[in-house]
């Protein structure tokens, strides 16, 4: 998939920067790459094209003589937007929320996961079709009438609605039987159960730290969303405390909202949970507006105000021994605990252990 990426420059121009090299990692991911950048200082979106139609025509120029096969757009394109876009530059376009999407529906194994993601699929290419119909449908039809191209449209839309509600249906069980398992295995035996949540931005670290804590195998790959589903493993940090920690999928910067939406019996495990692990990647330079985007996503699901652990993570990355660990100064720049570690190297750890610990102590306190 050889690619133009497109967007536009605001004020921020060093955001605008790292958001069009991470969707350059998206395109990655998908196995293509990015023949170049083209952007646009424009204040607000065009609404027929969200670039001007001078610029529209420059990209459909570059499209052609360089041999891309689709422009992608850093942002959200209106359906409206994408139909009038690929009618002009005559190539397929496609937004931050078409990468994404694809990109999980390649990725995705378990049921759940699946589900979700087709979900989100069938919620964003809805709206999508209507227009397309009418195009279509000058192949036939009369006046008054509809052609078949609005016939097949009409046919596709209400089997879309069908399968969303079947969908929804489905993850709705899913959601109860979720909730049964965990009243049964909170309620088994006299053990305290205290459930921990691995979230931050997407290749931060946490699946190698869920090994590192649990010993459960995990997929652990340098690409965003490397692992879609949710797992959860148990350990003991006290003879009568259990802790059940519990991977998420990995944030982004300008998530696409269908996303949000679907993976709700995902993220149901972060509003659970008794403690927050933000796993942070200190050697990534950007880390600090990383951790705000974490917050933001942690602020919609209504969890910001849970216990929070910050876990800068790869510190092997920066210093060459486990001691050299205590000269870096990145938690100092967070309010509450701190820990830094290396996953793969598995330094740090102890020290992490013993924060949970101290917060659990912290939660023993409260509920007493």
């Amino acid at each position: 998939m050889k690619s133009i990426l497109v967007s536009l420059s605001g004020a921020g121009k060093q955001e605008d920067r790292e958001s069009l090299e991470e969707l350059k990692e998206l395109i990655k991911a998908l196995g293509g790459y990015c023949l170049g950048y083209i952007t646009q200082k424009k204040s607000h979106p065009d609404p027929k094209y969200y670039v001007g139609a001078g610029k529209v025509e420059e990209i459909r120029q570059v499209a052609e003589g360089t041999g891309a096969e689709t422009v992608v757009f850093d942002a959200f394109l209106s359906p409206s937007q994408a139909a009038n876009l690929e009618k002009a530059i005559g190539r397929r376009v496609m937004d931050r929320a078409d990468l994404v999407l694809e990109i999980f529906s390649r990725r995705v194994r378990s049921k759940t996961a699946r589900l979700q993601v087709e979900l989100a699929k069938l919620t964003h290419e809805l709206p999508r079709l209507y227009g397309r119909g009418k195009e279509l449908s000058r192949l036939g039809g009369g006046v008054g009438t509809r052609g078949p191209g609005e016939q097949e449209t009409e046919i596709r839309r209400r089997w879309i609605k069908k399968r969303i509600q079947q969908i929804r249906e489905e993850l709705e069980d899913i959601r109860r039987q979720r909730r049964e398992q965990r009243k049964r295995r909170e309620s088994s035996g006299e053990l305290k159960v205290v459930k921990v949540a691995l979230v931050g931005y997407t290749n931060a670290g946490k699946s190698s730290l869920m090994r590192a804590l649990t010993g459960r195998e995990a997929l652990v790959a340098d690409m965003p969303f490397a692992t879609l589903d949710t797992t959860t493993s148990a350990r003991f940090i006290f003879p009568d405390i259990k802790v059940l920690v519990t991977d998420t999928v990995g944030f982004i910067r300008k998530l696409p909202p269908e996303l949000i939406e679907s993976f709700k019996a995902t993220l149901e495990e972060v509003q659970e949970a008794d403690i927050i692990l933000h796993v942070i990647d200190i050697s990534d330079k950007d880390w600090l507006e990383k951790v705000k985007v974490v917050k933001e996503i942690l602020k919609d699901l209504s969890a910001e105000d849970k216990p929070v652990i910050y876990v800068f993570n790869k510190a092997d990355k920066i210093v060459e021994r486990e001691e050299d660990i205590r000269h870096l100064t990145e938690p100092a720049f967070m309010e509450g605990t701190s820990v830094v570690i290396s996953a793969l190297k598995g330094w740090g750890l102890k020290e992490l252990l013993k924060a949970v610990r101290d917060k659990v102590e912290e939660l023993q306190g409260a509920i007493r």
